[in-house]
């Protein structure tokens, strides 16, 4: 038995094959062997040059768990033993066993040792006579060998089985030691039962958490897809299968988080919320270089001095801000062009000469030549705005004052309207006494005071 076992030992190497499992519970076998005795005659166990007695049987075992199963065995033979024609006898039996056996290796391997122990009745009658005194309990049997995948079904069975009799009668030697019998046992065994596996994955519907599997994908022990990144995407499915990364980019990694995946990110450090093309790079519709998030003329190409915003005339003012965008002009003019110092002097010289009818807002006719010249002017640099600012002397109440002085600007601004000039482009603002140039003690002092002032500039 030691040899045995230690034999089954040596050849337990483990391979992957489909065994005897739950899906596939029961195994029927054949088998063929012979027999020995042990007992008031003498010990045949194990001897080689004492005569052999055969047996053929059939069983029957049932998957219990990963490593155990319960096997019945059925034989019929002869057993016997002869040594002198004193000392010898020979009888047929018929017997059966039940046995719990322990398996050493797991259903998968293609090689399995075992061990078990169990009871058994033999019948010493040729004829099945089932007369009580024809019959010996084996109590207990037990012993051990292996069992050899050939293929998904056939497995070859190598056994040894001790069966230690309750009597000591059959030798014809009643006082003495019991008898005991050993058999080598050879033969085939046959799985039963169809495997279920619906997405034919090698892992059974019983134990397959993911049993939809498509065909050919590689899967894990649990029947699920393969996921060597464990990113929740499966590696048939992930484009990047050794990088964990997000399910909306096919399992691959997004470092600057633009929606675009690594991989075919030309811009992978773009800062975030930056909005971006298929690329991953910064939206750049006029293509001028300046991404569209600064760029203040994202539709019209620019350089990235004046943050993508073109500037026609070159003045280093952007056209959205250059009120004179085809004039070349100056950054403190908003772009247009200075106003001419003469202009300047005589657009001042105009605001004297702008008189009213006494305490009203009516302008006096000879005032109207110097407010169409005016006009002329302020077309001249159509881009520029006007202020008109009107003041008074201190005679009346400041109230009346401030009320005059308004009246009289808004009078002004009205006449530049009929004459063409937009209204966006003149501002009327009345003063009142508030500031005087001169003393309002002497005629002389409050006429200074009693005056309108113009102020042309590209200020809005």
């Amino acid at each position: 038995m030691k040899k045995i076992l230690l034999l089954c030992t040596c050849l337990a190497f483990t391979y992957i094959a489909k065994a005897q499992t739950e899906d596939k519970p029961w195994n029927i076998g054949l088998h063929a062997g012979v027999t020995q005795y042990q007992g008031d005659l003498g010990n045949n166990f194990y001897k080689t040059d004492k005569a052999f007695y055969g047996f053929g049987g059939i069983s029957v075992s049932r998957y219990l768990g990963r490593y155990f199963d319960l096997n019945f065995l059925a034989s019929k033979g002869t057993i016997g033993y002869h040594d002198t024609a004193i000392r010898n006898f020979k009888s047929d039996f018929n017997s059966v066993a039940l046995n719990l056996r322990f398996n050493m290796t797991g259903p998968e391997s293609i090689v399995r040792p075992y061990a078990f122990a169990g009871v058994g009745a033999i019948l010493f009658d040729n004829d099945v006579n089932f007369d009580q005194d024809r019959i010996d309990y084996a109590l207990p049997t037990a012993g051990g060998g292996f069992n050899i995948r050939l293929t998904d079904v056939i497995t070859l069975n190598l056994q040894e089985t001790f069966s230690f009799s309750n009597k000591d009668r059959r030798d014809g030697v009643i006082a003495g030691k019991k008898d005991a019998y050993l058999s080598h046992m050879a033969g085939l065994t046959f799985n039963l039962g169809n495997k279920k596996d619906a997405d034919n994955d090698g892992v059974t519907d019983r134990n397959d958490m993911c049993p939809d599997t498509p065909t050919g994908v590689a899967v894990d022990a649990n029947g699920c897809p393969l996921d060597r990144d464990n990113d929740g995407v499966a590696d048939y499915l992930d484009a990047c299968p050794d990088v964990a990364g997000i399910a909306s980019l096919k399992g691959c990694p997004d470092s600057d988080g633009d929606g675009v995946a690594d991989i075919n990110d030309k811009c992978p450090n773009t800062p975030k919320g930056t909005k971006v093309d298929a690329s991953g790079c910064a939206l750049d519709n006029d293509n001028d270089g300046v991404p569209n998030d600064i760029d203040r003329c994202p539709d019209v190409a620019g350089p990235a001095s004046l943050k993508g915003c073109p500037d026609t005339d070159g003045d280093g003012v952007a056209d959205i801000d250059d009120r004179c965008p085809t004039v070349k002009g100056t950054i403190e003019n908003k772009g247009c062009p200075e106003i001419a110092k003469k202009d300047v002097e005589r657009i001042t010289y105009l605001g004297s000469k702008i008189f009213f009818e006494n305490n009203s807002a009516t302008l006096k006719v000879a005032s109207l030549v110097q407010l169409d010249e005016l006009v002329t002017l302020i077309n001249k640099y159509d881009a520029s705005n006007l202020v008109i600012e009107g003041h008074a002397d201190s005679n009346g109440s400041d109230a009346f004052n401030l009320e005059l002085s308004q009246k009289r600007t808004d009078s002004v601004k009205e006449y530049l309207m009929k004459k063409g000039v937009s209204e966006s482009r003149v501002k009327a603002i009345g003063f009142g006494e508030s500031k005087p140039i001169a003393s309002n003690a002497t005629a002389l002092g409050r006429a200074k005071n009693r005056r309108v002032e113009l102020k042309m500039s590209y200020e809005k």
